[in-house]
């Protein structure tokens, strides 16, 4: 299994974080939502069997390893949104008991570039979700674990137009 495509540093701890529903309200949909973390590893996983099934190792595995990123970030987003005083559900605004995410959401796409288009969307999507979230917080040591999120989320963003670029470039 390849390494998470990421940046070559920590991730912020949740340690030290009470309680705190506004900050609560403001990261939830990054978790299981349409746009959230959930929703961009299944994306990634199925067109990771895709690109993997057609021969095209390499872009596989760089979508593989975006998707190992994404489970980081639900991981750390799910200790975070514990640690405000929800139960990490798969859904919407945690701890609402409904809007429960689907994976409908997911875009399945048959064709190889038109997964990759849809994966530079999402991400797009993402960095545009995490960059509101960081206008509206309050809490500092929240504000660092997304702005660390987003970093990853913009490498992300950067592999996939070279993905794109390659692809277009074959075709």
């Amino acid at each position: 299994m390849p390494e998470p495509l990421t940046l070559k540093e920590e991730f912020p701890t949740t340690e030290g974080i009470c309680p705190d529903c506004f900050s609560l309200a403001v990261i939830s949909p990054a978790y299981a939502s349409s746009t959230g973390e959930l929703n961009a590893i299944l994306q990634y996983f199925y067109h990771f069997f895709n690109f993997d099934k057609q021969g095209y190792a390499e872009y596989a595995n760089a979508l593989e390893s975006i998707a190992i990123a994404e489970m980081l970030h639900l991981e750390l987003l799910g200790k975070t949104i514990t640690a405000l005083g929800a139960p990490p559900i798969y859904c919407q605004n945690p701890p609402t008991a409904f809007n429960f995410y689907s994976a409908k959401y997911v875009t399945y796409s048959r064709n190889l570039v038109n997964m990759i288009e849809d994966d530079i969307i999402g991400e797009q999507r993402a960095i545009a979700l995490y960059t509101k979230m960081l206008a509206r917080l309050k809490n500092e040591q929240i504000k660092k674990i997304i702005s660390r999120i987003l970093a990853d989320e913009k490498l992300h963003l950067a592999k996939l137009k070279e993905i794109l670029h390659a692809l277009d470039t074959c075709g």
